[in-house]
């Protein structure tokens, strides 16, 4: 279970808390791909990634591949050429594919290993906290209710914070939610 609580920390720290919990689930991540993960965690998230989870044969499937090319857990890309055609198998054969900013980071096959064993979570931190088992005192409001004094009838229609205006600036959530301009008492 997760014991850092991510929604009290800054943006760029809950994402690397986040990746360090991946860590402790996987430990298989490499230091070359916790150091990208960290650049993009710190650049945020929404990427246009695939999602990618990682089949229980793929050690299997890569070794195969590399030996096809003449290659062995322990060798090297040789030249360009090589790499460009043992990456293209595996992509053909998983459908997963290297990024380009990671190419330059696999240099062996065993580095090729890690990174199709790495699994690729493209959730924003606010979809893995709504999916977490969380302590029984803590909650994630998914669908919050937005106060409009026109519609909501509880109190008739009166705010506790009677001169704020609820401004709407988002352009998925004008379509959900109606905003309004409180009344002031000056002009």
């Amino acid at each position: 279970m997760l014991k850092t609580v991510l929604f009290t920390l800054p943006r760029a720290n809950s994402q690397i808390n986040i990746i360090r919990h991946a860590q402790k689930r996987y430990p298989k991540i490499d230091k070359k791909l916790q150091a990208a993960a960290e650049s993009l965690a710190a650049r945020g998230f929404l990427r246009p990634n695939k999602p990618w989870e990682p089949p229980a044969n793929i050690n299997e499937t890569i070794l195969k591949i590399c030996s096809d090319h003449g290659l062995n857990l322990d060798s090297y890309f040789e030249s360009l050429e090589v790499k460009f055609k043992v990456l293209k198998a595996c992509f053909e054969e998983t459908g997963h594919g290297i990024p380009n900013s990671l190419l330059h980071t696999i240099e062996c096959v065993e580095d090729l290993q890690n990174f199709y064993e790495t699994p690729v979570d493209v959730r924003t931190p606010f979809d893995a906290l709504k999916k977490m088992e969380l302590p029984k005192n803590l909650h994630v409001q998914e669908d919050y209710v937005r106060f409009h004094p026109d519609k909501d009838t509880l109190f008739n229609g009166q705010s506790a914070f009677p001169k704020s205006s609820t401004i709407v600036t988002g352009l998925k959530t004008r379509r959900k939610y109606e905003g309004y301009s409180a009344k002031r008492s000056w002009p």
